[in-house]
């Protein structure tokens, strides 16, 4: 039996937001999702990357939401979303919405996912079952790059991001057990390359998405248990369903020769082979 996300993390640090929250029981999950739109029109899934909670879509559920039946997620981890110690990879995280899309969508549907969600879209189009998906959008997805022995390109330790989750882990904690915020920003502006120094961190508090959020994402990724099951060159090769990579910021850290992006164009050009 999977244990309430309130046990794990506290339910005061939420706040409301524009669209109504649902709760569905998938199992090992229970998953916070927001819908709106049509009941007729295209059934689309919005897909956060790590760290973020539904509501980053917000704005652009405005702006869809009279052209698509919308569905934005929390995924196990983040937001309301159940938290699941021990059990953070993305074949795991891709079985949840493999349970949602029949139990809440009940129709086939168009995936978009932001980073790591773009990686579960590209996850739902090679594995999900015959007629759930029907096509996907890979939004700056670190494939390749996110795992730690890659045929493309650069590794997840190679990368800028990478020090950023382990000062998550390190500070923050599995389900904010450590939770020196103080810390991890002194941390950051002071130790981290400029890049990531510049962020606008408040040393009072974290943002609201970062409350929301199971820094054991993080631990899972720099570890490599994340994504240790689903190899990225295999799965794309399994993809069964149109699909539309968009690439955007990428470079490389002056500093430290680090990897600053998700996909670089080494990347994206091998995921363009299928």
């Amino acid at each position: 039996m999977s244990t309430p996300s309130s046990v794990l993390f506290p339910t005061d640090i939420f706040v409301s937001h524009g669209y109504a929250e649902h709760l569905v029981d998938l199992g090992e999950v229970t998953m916070n999702y927001a819908v709106t739109g049509p009941e007729s029109a295209p059934a689309l899934l919005l897909v956060p990357g790590q760290t973020e909670s539904w509501w980053g879509y917000e704005q652009a559920m405005k702006r869809l939401e009279d052209r698509f039946r919308l569905y934005a997620v929390d995924l196990r981890g983040q937001g309301r979303s159940t938290r699941t110690p021990g059990r953070y990879t993305v074949d795991n995280i891709g079985n949840d919405l493999v349970r949602f899309i029949p139990a809440v969508i009940r129709s086939p549907t168009i995936v978009c996912g932001l980073s790591s969600g773009g990686v579960l879209s590209a996850w739902l189009s090679a594995y999900a079952p015959p007629g759930l998906v029907r096509a996907a959008l890979l939004e700056d997805p670190p494939l390749f790059g996110a795992e730690h022995k890659t045929s493309c390109g650069h590794k997840h330790h190679e990368s800028l991001v990478s020090l950023m989750f382990t000062a998550f882990s390190k500070y923050l904690g599995d389900q904010w057990s450590v939770g020196d915020w103080a810390g991890f920003v002194t941390a950051v502006k002071t130790t981290m390359p400029p890049m990531l120094a510049a962020r606008p961190y408040d040393p009072a508090s974290p943002p609201q998405m970062l409350k929301e959020y199971d820094p054991e994402w993080a631990r899972a990724c720099i570890e490599g248990t994340m994504f240790a099951s689903c190899n990225h060159a295999r799965m794309l090769a399994q993809v069964k369903t149109p699909v539309l990579l968009t690439h955007h910021f990428r470079g490389v850290e002056p500093q430290t020769g680090l990897f600053a992006g998700a996909l670089s164009d080494e990347q994206a050009a091998r995921v363009g082979i299928w």
